[in-house]
Formats: C-alpha cells, structure tokens, sequence
C-alpha cells in the first residue's frame, strides 16, 4: 500500500465536497425535529431533488435554477408529508417511509430520459487573495458556491434558533406542544414551515450531488445519504454545530475509504465501501447505549388542538 499517494490537500477539499450534501439534508431535518417533527423521508426528497435539479439545469444551462428548483420540489413534496402528518394525523414513521418510497419511484421516472447525460456544473470560486494562501487556499478557499452556503446555513441556524424568538417559538413547539399552543402559537403552523425548510435543505443536498459532485443522473444515486443524514442529526444530539462536525466526518471516513481503495490498501473493498456505514450504525449503538441527550419531548408525536 502507498499512503504517499495520498495528497492531504486534496483529500481536505473531497472532504469538503463530499460532506456537503449531507450536511444540507442533516441540517434542514434537525429543525424539522427541532419542531417535534420526525421525517423518515429525507432519502425521497433528496432523491427527487438530484433529478429535478439535474433535469432543469440540463433543459436551462443553469446549475444554479437547477438548484431553486430542487429546492422547491422536494419542498412541496414535504409539504404532502406535513398535510398527512399534521391535519390528517397519520403515523409520522410509517408517512415518512412512504414518502422515501414515493421519491425513490418519482425520480427513476422523471430520469428516464437524463441518464448518461453530463450537466453544467458549479464554477469553483476563487476567493481573492485567500485563494492565493500556499496548502489553506486550494483547501478551504476553492469551493463551489454551495459549499461555503452550507456553511452560512449552519450559522445562520444556530443563531437564529438560540436567538431569534421564531427559533425559541419552534423549540417550545418541539418540547411541548401543549404548552406552546395553551400560550397561543399555532403549532400546526410553525411545524408545516419547519417541515417546507427541511424538504427545501434535502433538495439542495440532492441537487449537489447531481449537479457538483458526480455531474450526471444515475438512479438510485444517494445510496443511502439521507439515512446518513438522519443518524448525524441523532449523532448530532440536535445541535446546529455537531451536525456540521458529523456531516464532516462521515465525508471524511468516505474519502478516505476511496483514497485507501486507490492506494492498494489490503483490505477488500467491498469492506471498504461498507466502512462509512459500518462507523454510522457503531456510532448510533454507543449513543443509545448512553441514553439518547436533548432530543425534542414531543418529537413524533401528533398534535392535536382539542387534546
């Protein structure tokens, strides 16, 4: 095995890459939970998200409305998960499973005629005279657009969570809806628009890895990243910032799991490749062995204003 062939700059930067798109999903799927909200159907909205994404930036030439428009469609395809679960009291596990299963058949058949297509990727930005900086510029200053919004987002929802008295709003509604709605916040709302949020984040997450990081359609694509991205919220113990630090290690173990099959490591591959998912599932046994810390009271269950 020749670990030299192993550039440490460049593993960095494919870390980056590679942990964006969860980071995206894990994100937006803590504030639905934040709310009380638990969504199984983040693989279905990424999903569909990859191939909306995919399909209008190949029809527009333009990465970025391939983006706004995988956004919003997995969006709306939450919202049929938040109609279901919050006016119609269905069973969130069972609707969310649903919801993957619906996603997955959705976009096998809007991609039909997209396979073995390329798309316009991403340009990577260069930032001025950061880039410039010798081994740190190539890499944390060469990124695409969303990388660095990934970034901004994990900030933007901390604070606006620790901060913001809509943050505060969600949080009660998460811990106990009871209360919240005896002080008048209409729960049922504040969950549809976590709900929205966490559709739109798992889009994007999506999108990114059809539009940035393997620039064409295949079927089946996520291979498993919103379950991933599921477990690194729980990973997580649903904080903004842990997630950001759970999104990179799982990037980083997949990588490095690349870097080592390029490496001639002498270890099967078919090990290899299960590593990264190997790590999640060792990771969730030593968090529930612990007991499971700061997960929302009143998550996955229904509310409803006459109880």
């Amino acid at each position: 095995m020749d670990l030299t062939s192993i550039n440490p700059v460049l593993l960095v930067a494919s870390i980056m890459v590679s942990a964006t798109p969860i980071l995206l999903a894990a994100l937006g799927e803590m504030v639905v939970e934040k709310s009380g909200v638990l969504n199984l159907g983040v693989e279905g909205m990424m999903i569909t998200g990859a191939v909306v994404g995919f399909a209008v930036a190949i029809n527009s030439g333009s990465p970025l409305l391939g983006f706004a428009a995988a956004a919003l469609a997995s969006a709306v395809l939450s919202l049929s998960f938040g109609v279901l679960t919050q006016y119609l009291l269905s069973n969130q596990v069972a609707t969310g499973l649903g919801l993957t299963l619906v996603g997955l058949g959705l976009s096998s058949l809007i991609g039909k005629p997209y396979e073995g297509m390329k798309a316009t990727t991403l340009p990577k930005l260069d930032i001025p005279m950061l880039s410039d900086i010798p081994v740190l510029g190539r890499m944390l200053f060469s990124h695409d657009i969303m990388v660095y919004f990934s970034l901004a987002l994990v900030a933007g929802v901390w604070a606006f969570l620790k901060y913001t008295r809509a943050g505060l709003i969600l949080r009660a509604v998460g811990e106990s809806h009871d209360s919240a709605h005896a002080l008048g916040y209409k729960v049922v709302r504040v969950r549809m628009l976590a709900i929205f949020f966490g559709g739109a984040c798992a889009g994007l997450g999506g999108a990114y890895l059809s539009l940035v990081r393997v620039p064409q359609w295949t079927e089946g694509m996520t291979a498993g990243a919103g379950w991933i991205a599921l477990a690194i919220v729980v990973f997580a113990s649903w904080r903004a910032g842990r997630v950001l630090i759970g999104a990179y290690l799982f990037g980083g173990v997949t990588v490095l799991q690349l870097n080592l099959q390029a490496a001639g490591a002498d270890v099967p591959v078919a090990l290899l490749s299960a590593s990264p998912y190997l790590i999640t599932i060792l990771v969730l046994v030593i968090i529930s062995a612990r007991g499971a810390h700061g997960a929302p009271a009143s998550l996955g269950r229904a509310f409803h204003a006459s109880h």
